[in-house]
C-alpha cells in the first residue's frame, strides 16, 4: 500500500461522448448507477454519455448529473472490485458532490436531485452566449489575476479555477474572456485554450443562481462525512451539515482552489491520489502540483486493474 489514499473525483470539461464505454461493458454497477439517475431525471444518462449529441452532453444542466454518475459509477466498480477505501477525497467542481455521496454525507439519489437544479440555475443565470470561460496555460496565478483586472473593462473577468502552477481557468463575459486571452497570449502565455462548458462557473456571474440554490440544499438532508472531504471554497473540511452546505452554495461564484487543495491532502498525509472518472485531468494536475505523489487512476478495466495491482 502506498501511504494514505486520496480518492479525486472530476468535474465539467472531462466529460465526453462514450465515456466509461469500456467499463460499462464489464460491470453491470457502473450501469446500475446510471439507471438510478436516469430514473431520477426521466432520462437515460447512459444512452447521452455513448451516443450524444456531444452538443447536449456540455450543457451543464446535462453535463452535472452525467459526470455525478460516472464518478459515483467508477467508485461503486472500484468498491465491487475490493478495492482499498480512501483516507480523503476532494473533487473538482462539481466532483465536490460525488466526494460528499462516498462519504456519506449525501444520499446519490439526493444529489442527483441537485447537480441537476445547480445545473440548471447556473445554465438560467447567464444568457446563452454570453459567459465564457478559457485555460490560460503558462502563466502564473498572479499575472492571470492582473491580466483580468486589466481586460475585464467594467464586466466580469475572474480566475475561477487556479488548477496547478502555470495553469488558471478564468470566467465572465465571453468578450472579456476573449480579450483576456490575445492579452495572455502577449504576455507570454504558452497556450490559451477556450473551455467547452455552457456557462461561466466559479465567478461573480453565479452569484444570483447561489442564493437561489441555497433552498435546495435545505431541502435535502445531510450528515457527517464519515471520510475527510476537502472543500474547493475554502480547502478546508467540514462536519456540520450547515457548514457543507455554505462552502456548497460558495463554491458556486468562488474560485476552485485547486493547486491548494492536492497541497493540502498532501500535508494531511496523502502520498497516493486516485482521479475516479473518465479522463485523466486531475492525474495531470496533481502531477505539476507536487512532483513526488504517485498519481493513478479508473476510467476503464486497464486502469481499473492497474490500480488495484498498485495499491
Amino acid at each position: 500500500m502506498l501511504g494514505s489514499i486520496a480518492f479525486v473525483f472530476p468535474g465539467q470539461g472531462s466529460q465526453s461522448q462514450g465515456m466509461l464505454a469500456d467499463l460499462g461493458a464489464t460491470h453491470p454497477i457502473l450501469r446500475e448507477v446510471f439507471a438510478e439517475a436516469s430514473d431520477i431525471l426521466h432520462s437515460d444518462l447512459w444512452e447521452l454519455a455513448q451516443n450524444g449529441p456531444e452538443e447536449q452532453i456540455n450543457q451543464t444542466r446535462w453535463t452535472q448529473p452525467l459526470m455525478l454518475a460516472a464518478g459515483y459509477g467508477v467508485f461503486r466498480t472500484w468498491e465491487e472490485e475490493g478495492g482499498t477505501p480512501p483516507d480523503f477525497l476532494a473533487g473538482h467542481s462539481l466532483g465536490e458532490y460525488t466526494a460528499l455521496v462516498v462519504a456519506g454525507s449525501l444520499d446519490f439519489a439526493d444529489a442527483v436531485r441537485l447537480v441537476a437544479r445547480r445545473g440548471e440555475l447556473m445554465q438560467d443565470a447567464v444568457p446563452a452566449g454570453m459567459g465564457g470561460m478559457a485555460a490560460v496555460i503558462g502563466l502564473s496565478d498572479e499575472e492571470v489575476r492582473n491580466l483580468c483586472q486589466q481586460e475585464a473593462h467594467g464586466e466580469v473577468l475572474e480566475a475561477a479555477n487556479l488548477n496547478a502552477p502555470g495553469q488558471v481557468v478564468v470566467a465572465g463575459v465571453q468578450m472579456a474572456v476573449q480579450r483576456l486571452g490575445e492579452a495572455a497570449k502577449a504576455a507570454g502565455a504558452r497556450r490559451v485554450v477556450v473551455l467547452p462548458v455552457s456557462v461561466p462557473s466559479h465567478c461573480s456571474l453565479m452569484r444570483d443562481a447561489a442564493e437561489a440554490y441555497r433552498s435546495e440544499l435545505e431541502a435535502v438532508s445531510w450528515r457527517s462525512p464519515k471520510t475527510m472531504v476537502v472543500h474547493n471554497a475554502d480547502v478546508q473540511s467540514h462536519q456540520s451539515p450547515i457548514a457543507l452546505k455554505d462552502a456548497l452554495v460558495r463554491q458556486l461564484y468562488l474560485p476552485v482552489r485547486w493547486t491548494e487543495t492536492v497541497r493540502h491532502l498532501a500535508r494531511q498525509g496523502a502520498t497516493t491520489f486516485v482521479e475516479m472518472g473518465p479522463g485523466r485531468v486531475l492525474s495531470g494536475l496533481g502531477k505539476r502540483i507536487e512532483s513526488g505523489l504517485t498519481m493513478l487512476h479508473v476510467e476503464d478495466g486497464k486502469s481499473l486493474r492497474a490500480t488495484l495491482e498498485t495499491i
